[in-house]
């Protein structure tokens, strides 16, 4: 092994990990962040946690949310999942320090695929490591979406090694970085990244064909195929788990065609259109790429006692009130519902985006041009219908995800690669003299001139007026007051975005007249960069985000309420009522819940709260078995009426529609009653139920994964379950047989009852994991053999 060669690699590792751990320093003293979907998801796993612990073994359901659902997507742990090990390997910092530093390797190995020397590549991996999106993203938990975000440059290496014929090189770095891509479970970050690396291959493609390679090209895509389709088959059994959940949930149909208040129900095989546009990127907007503050920053800002929101306040209600309410000011202005921090980019950076539309040359170029338009464009969602309606009816599997402005994460990729591009062209003996000073000059006028205009006249252009202003609207003096505050953020940003064009200008001028050498224009480059990314980082994510550990692993206490309920040791149901039930983990944590946290949630079990619950229907509460209602910290109620964990019924209502299906709840006596879709189910038993007063039907045993009824009748009877329906895993057995059971009252499952002593049982045996774990290890043995036999035959012929 050469070290000399290796020592530069050493080099940019330390420093990544220096810069990783010093901006999350407090990870040093043990403390971890934060995050409020990190803690809301310690809520939602803890029973699935629990049973891996006690059990050693994977459970694949939850109990204590939404009534039931898969684990698929809470956190669930695979068999031969050995990508896993690579990416502990990979990410062997503390928390969230590990994807930080992910952020800065993938990059890194990127630019060494296209061959950009080592300095620069640590300069442009500093520069996209700390793109404020990317880290604002650690203080609201999206971890997942974070490590997501981490890999996509390493696929794309992957791509460009084979693009420039080194096969094997390229076909390893493929398969296991879209191995690891696919392992960090962030589909609608995966599917993102589609779209770049589509528009490459077509990029590609053009050229191959205008070169008359087509057949060359054609053998790169068929390794790249090849690859891929390995680092995704040996995550068969997390995507086969996900796909088959997905028709369940959100992301799948609806089959209703009526809304709860009976108006047509607008048709769709995934997401609402409004549901997947409601967090859309302002077209102006966009500019807080170049100037972070462009529409006040996050939805909340602090403003200091200089400000005019806060002299007003002093002036009609004191110092106190103007200080603690000058702490949290509405000051975003723009489009969305809510903003954590402006998706700041960086002026340095831009600066050099464009000195690469006008030095980098070929396909490179117009494919990180071309991308960067495309991902701010789709970021526009509803503000630009004519190509964000086009993308949700006719792009397969676009209207299975939400928030669209996220799909700027492909602009925070390209921009910053093509910037060190455009430095290696610009340190090129190969590029003109002339060349590279027009470039400057071109790239300073038109960064420093936006900022320049929006400087002198940004206050004239917009209204400044806020989604939430009417808020303010008891004193009409605070909402000028906050404007003109809004138009100072605009003002000062604009003024800090036009200095830092001009100081980065003023370097990149100072090498082309020969007053400085390449390395110190790459230290005080670098050194530009990091004070305008980190000093706007460090205003939403910083050391008053950590905390202790134990806090962060055991976030929530025992309420009052919580407590007192906890001493019924039966099995029952929660309702929290005093938070929105449909955004509560902090429930499941102590409780069997009727409700939770996950952005997937079962479609059937969200348009039962939509229709049935929001209508505070307490038949339908009885039925999931809610025995108690928490309605403050040490408020609850007992409710007696609470159907219990299994009960027979007398009569079955049979209807032919989902439709009719969720309506006949409205009315249904849940005690005596069921509704079933006859059209769904081949049901073979009789409507009506002779009634046995001395009937009995209890629940014995409750693993989790199996539920033990024992049921005494003289009669045969129809008993419905407080357990969410789901044919894709759950079996029913009657005394050992395997029986069928049917979805009855919408989302409970119902089972007919022989006459006589029986013990019922349900277990939970979900064969798609069995499935996919066999194609997993399949697919590691293929990489491997592929992988081998290539090396060895590419060693021998050499």
């Amino acid at each position: 092994m050469n070290f000399k060669k290796m020592l530069p690699y050493a080099i940019a590792v330390v420093v990544f990990v220096i810069a990783a751990v010093l901006y999350f320093s407090p990870v040093l003293s043990g403390k971890q962040i934060k995050q409020n979907d990190i803690t809301q998801y310690i809520g939602m796993a803890r029973e699935s946690s629990n049973y891996r612990i006690e059990k050693g073994e994977e459970s694949y359901w939850l109990s204590n949310a939404f009534g039931g659902m898969p684990t698929y997507q809470a956190g669930a742990y695979y068999p031969n999942d050995f990508i896993r090990y690579v990416d502990k390997a990979i990410r062997f910092l503390p928390r969230p320090a590990d994807y930080l530093f992910l952020y800065f390797l993938s990059f890194f190995v990127l630019l060494m695929a296209l061959k950009v020397d080592w300095k620069l590549a640590v300069l442009g991996s500093l520069s996209f490591g700390f793109s404020t999106y990317l880290i604002i993203i650690f203080g609201a938990g999206h971890n997942a979406k974070a490590h997501a975000i981490g890999y996509m440059p390493l696929v794309i290496a992957g791509f460009v090694y084979v693009f420039r014929n080194k096969y094997l090189l390229g076909f390893v770095l493929t398969a296991m970085a879209m191995a690891l891509e696919v392992f960090s479970n962030h589909l609608q970050m995966t599917y993102y990244l589609g779209f770049c690396l589509l528009i490459l291959g077509i990029v590609e493609f053009v050229f191959a064909y205008k070169s008359k390679r087509l057949s060359l090209y054609f053998k790169q895509i068929g390794v790249i195929i090849a690859a891929c389709f390995l680092g995704i088959s040996v995550n068969a059994t997390r995507l086969l788990a996900t796909k088959q959940y997905a028709e369940y949930s959100t992301r799948g149909k609806s089959e209703l065609t009526i809304n709860p208040d009976g108006t047509p129900k607008e048709k769709s095989t995934g997401l609402d259109k409004a549901y997947i546009t409601e967090y859309s990127y302002g077209i102006a907007e966009t500019f807080n790429l170049l100037i972070p503050r462009f529409t006040g920053g996050g939805t909340v800002e602090k403003l200091g006692e200089d400000s005019n929101f806060y002299q007003v306040l002093e002036e009609k209600a004191g110092k106190s009130v103007a200080r603690d309410y000058s702490s949290q000011v509405l000051t975003y202005w723009g489009k969305q519902p809510i903003v954590e921090a402006p998706a700041y980019i960086g002026a340095v950076v831009f600066l050099l985006f464009f000195l690469g539309i006008f030095l980098v040359k070929g396909r490179l170029k117009y494919w990180l041009v071309g991308a960067t338009i495309f991902s701010i464009v789709l970021s526009w969602g509803k503000n630009f219908p004519a190509v964000t309606n086009f993308f949700i009816d006719y792009f397969p599997l676009y209207n299975k995800f939400r928030a669209v402005s996220s799909i700027q994460v492909i602009a925070e990729l390209c921009v910053p690669l093509l910037g060190v591009l455009a430095l290696k062209e610009f340190f090129s003996s190969e590029t003109s003299a002339d060349e590279k000073e027009q470039a400057v000059k071109k790239s300073c006028y038109i960064v420093g001139g936006i900022s320049l205009l929006f400087l002198l006249f940004g206050s004239s252009l917009f209204a400044f007026e806020g989604l939430r202003d009417s808020q303010y609207q008891e004193l009409p003096e605070l909402i000028d007051a906050l404007i003109a505050d809004r138009k100072s953020m605009l003002f000062n940003d604009s003024l800090r975005s036009l200095l830092l064009v001009l100081a980065s200008s003023g370097v990149l001028w100072l090498y082309l007249k020969g007053k400085l050498k390449q390395l110190p224009v790459i230290v005080l480059l670098g050194g530009l960069i990091l004070f305008d990314l980190v000093s706007i980082d460090v205003n939403y994510v910083n050391k008053e985000d950590f905390t202790l550990a134990r806090k962060v692993q055991k976030p929530f206490t025992a309420t009052k309420a919580d407590t007192e309920i906890l001493k019924d040791t039966g099995y029952y149901r929660v309702a929290n009522f005093s938070v929105n039930p449909l955004q509560d983990g902090r429930t499941s944590y102590f409780h069997n819940s009727i409700g939770g946290y996950h952005a997937a949630k079962m479609k059937r079990y969200q348009e039962l709260f939509d229709y049935q619950i929001a209508k505070n229907n307490m038949e339908v509460l009885n039925m999931l078995n809610t025995k108690y209602f928490i309605l403050g910290d040490e408020n609850y109620q007992e409710n007696p009426e609470a159907n219990g964990a299994v009960w027979f019924v007398n009569s079955l209502k049979e209807v032919q529609s989902a439709n009719e299906e969720i309506f006949a709840l409205d009315s249904l006596q849940t005690k005596s009653q069921a509704v079933i879709n006859t059209k769904e189910f081949d049901f073979k038993g009789v409507s009506t139920y002779q009634k046995d007063s001395t009937a009995t039907i209890e629940l014995v045993e409750n693993d989790l994964t199996k539920l033990v009824y024992n049921a005494t009748t003289n009669t045969k009877q129809f008993a419905v379950f407080s357990e969410i329906y789901y044919k894709d895993g759950w079996e029913a057995y009657i005394d050992g047989k395997n029986v069928p059971y049917y979805r009855v009252n919408y989302v409970l499952r119902g089972l007919e009852v022989p006459k006589g002593n029986h013990t019922i049982t349900f277990k939970y045996k979900p064969k798609i994991i069995k499935t996919g774990s066999t194609i997993a290890v399949f697919s590691y043995v293929l990489l491997l053999l592929i992988s081998i036999g290539w090396f060895v035959i590419k060693k021998r012929k050499s």
